[in-house]
């Protein structure tokens, strides 16, 4: 069975792909001091509740954007599932063409989705990650990755908006009553500001990005908080949240031949 690992810098999922599908997902807060001890610690306890053990776990691969923690997630795998693990930007080949300037400042998460987008949707993409960093990724009709666009997170804006001006309050993220967009108070205006002010991001980038393009694009939408934008706007064709993981499994298929995987 396969261990696939994918760390942002706000989350770290670790998911177990049977050769046939996935059986389960667990995801930890991102903490670049962790140790390998204690990220086996923690996976034994969730395997066994779920009938599963450590032992039958014989491939992993490892897509990470916080390069402090690749130590301890690599040691994880070479010392408690005895295999060499597969990195994304490290020894994993991708068999995917980086058409930017910098191939090298790809991040791995953009490219894994991207990959994990082409398998599943035809022609020409938009993907969307919204976590930390909220992204938008070109992904050519052949797969290749072809650029896009960094733009803060919704959390992280929420939590920027708190922290520089004093009497607003920290709030959670949700989407307005009644899809109204004019709050009655503090608490409502700012779920509104940030909730239909990323509405209108997402909308207009896209819209953008399909004039600059002239061609057409499907739009995929994945990550922890795009669920919330689930339908609220009618630029997003498809919402998937299993496309980072697709993405990883697509890339040790590939990479079968290293480390005997």
């Amino acid at each position: 069975m396969l261990l696939a690992i994918e760390q942002g810098n706000t989350n770290t999922l670790f998911a177990i792909h049977d050769g046939n599908e996935w059986i389960a997902q667990w995801r930890a807060a991102t903490d670049s001091r962790r140790t390998a001890d204690e990220y086996a610690v923690w996976l034994l306890q969730l395997l066994e509740m779920r009938g599963l053990k450590l032992a039958s776990l014989d491939g992993c691969i490892i897509s990470s954007v916080v390069p402090q923690s690749l130590f301890n997630l690599r040691n994880l795998s070479r010392r408690y599932l005895h295999v060499e693990p597969l990195v994304i930007g490290e020894n994993a080949e991708l068999g995917v063409a980086v058409r930017i300037e910098k191939p090298s400042e790809a991040g791995a998460d953009r490219l894994v989705n991207a990959i994990g987008a082409h398998v599943i949707y035809p022609g020409d993409l938009i993907v969307i990650d919204s976590g930390t960093a909220t992204t938008f990724d070109i992904v050519a009709a052949d797969g290749g990755f072809e650029g896009g666009v960094i733009a803060p997170g919704i959390n992280l804006s929420m939590q920027a908006l708190h922290d520089a001006a004093a009497k607003l309050p920290r709030i959670a993220i949700q989407r307005p009553e009644r899809n109204r967009v004019v709050g009655t108070d503090t608490v409502t205006a700012m779920q509104s500001g940030v909730f239909w002010g990323y509405i209108a991001l997402i909308e207009g980038l896209i819209a953008r990005i399909k004039v600059e393009r002239g061609t057409p694009l499907t739009v995929v939408a994945t990550g922890g908080v795009v669920s919330l934008f689930e339908g609220a706007t009618d630029s997003i064709d498809f919402f998937d949240p299993d496309l980072t993981i697709r993405g990883l499994l697509e890339i040790h298929r590939r990479n079968r031949h290293i480390a005997g995987q």
